[in-house]
């Protein structure tokens, strides 16, 4: 098998995907956290700027998750089969989401009537909640394993993806992205509307904060596979600590009211927590808890050394000129938002 820099193939595909979907996480969560709160802005104006904060940015930040799919079909073909079988309703809903936030987002401000611009605010929160949640749920049920037979097969029922580990980790997430989304608000936002974030941001980082530490305990007491690669390699057990002081670190960083240091630290924590996912996962991509042999490793899943080798270097040329351009967008509108004739 080929190796870069001593690493195989197959690896590096699983290190790609990893920093797809946490790009992904970081940058997509802070406006579908952002749209889980718009309710809370009682104010037409306040819910304009809350919409335009996010305006220039969401529908680009979403390209993370369609080059992570685009990367998991091409390099691990059999993980992609089966996770869109196995959570075929779940995929639906999401997809249903992401258009309803879309086009909530696009048509609020076609009409001027109150309840025209009522119905799309109600309908862009529940979608933004709604992917959260289900990103969470599929999350969730990934970590603790999947029912699937020794040939990757399906055996269990919709219901059993309602556990309540799973769901556990569905609000764990949802709470997350709106620590996330908050933070970026008050930073482009002032006056009244800065003050009201300040109250949300502080109320949304206890609420992830007590979800972060009971699901931390769900997870070793119920999900101890997790775990063992820090027993099998202890030096990685400073991901975990790491995650500890990052959070600590952000939440003394919201009381200091130093937001942009705080919504750096909530990156960084969503980017920790996929990290030791991943970490729990490998060598697998996809975990049975019904028959060990149904568990998908990326060897077997691995589409062929040239296949990989041959998108490797396109991932290599196009990575940077998505960085490139995720960074233009986001100097471009730096600075607190003003409304204008065109804004939304």
């Amino acid at each position: 098998m080929d190796t870069i820099l001593g690493l195989d193939l197959p690896t590096w595909w699983f290190l790609l995907i990893g920093a797809l979907i946490s790009g992904y996480g970081i940058l997509d969560g802070f406006d579908l956290g952002a749209g889980a709160l718009h309710l809370f802005f009682r104010k037409e104006q306040s819910r304009r700027v809350a919409l335009n904060a996010i305006g220039p940015v969401w529908d680009g930040n979403e390209v993370w998750l369609v080059i992570g799919a685009g990367a998991l079909f091409a390099a691990f073909p059999l993980v992609y089969g089966t996770l869109l079988s196995v959570f075929y309703l779940p995929f639906i809903l999401l997809l249903v989401a992401i258009i309803f936030r879309a086009i909530s987002i696009e048509f609020r401000s076609k009409e001027e009537m109150t309840w025209w611009r009522a119905l799309w605010d109600v309908c862009y929160c529940l979608s933004s909640s709604t992917i959260a949640l289900l990103f969470g749920l599929i999350l969730g049920n990934l970590i603790q394993g999947i029912p699937l037979d020794k040939d990757h097969q399906f055996v269990g029922r919709l219901r059993d993806f309602f556990n309540p580990y799973a769901l556990l980790i569905s609000v764990t997430v949802l709470s997350l992205f709106m620590l996330h989304g908050a933070m970026y608000l008050a930073m482009k936002t002032e006056d009244r509307l800065y003050a009201k974030m300040t109250i949300l941001i502080n109320q949304t980082s206890k609420f992830f904060i007590l979800c972060f530490i009971t699901a931390s305990m769900a997870t070793l007491i119920y999900v101890p596979h997790m775990a063992a690669i820090f027993h099998k390699y202890p030096i990685l057990f400073a991901l975990p600590v790491s995650a500890v002081l990052i959070v600590l670190n952000m939440r003394r960083m919201i009381e200091k009211r130093r937001y942009l240091r705080g919504f750096i630290s909530s990156a960084v924590t969503t980017a920790l927590l996929l990290v030791l996912f991943a970490s729990g996962l490998y060598p697998n991509l996809v975990l049975s808890n019904y028959d060990m042999r149904g568990n998908i490793s990326i060897y077997e899943a691995a589409s062929t050394d040239s296949s990989l080798r041959t998108m490797l270097l396109f991932a290599v040329i196009g990575m940077p000129l998505v960085l490139t351009y995720t960074v233009f967008v986001f100097w471009t509108f730096r600075g607190k938002v003003k409304l204008e004739d065109t804004s939304y």
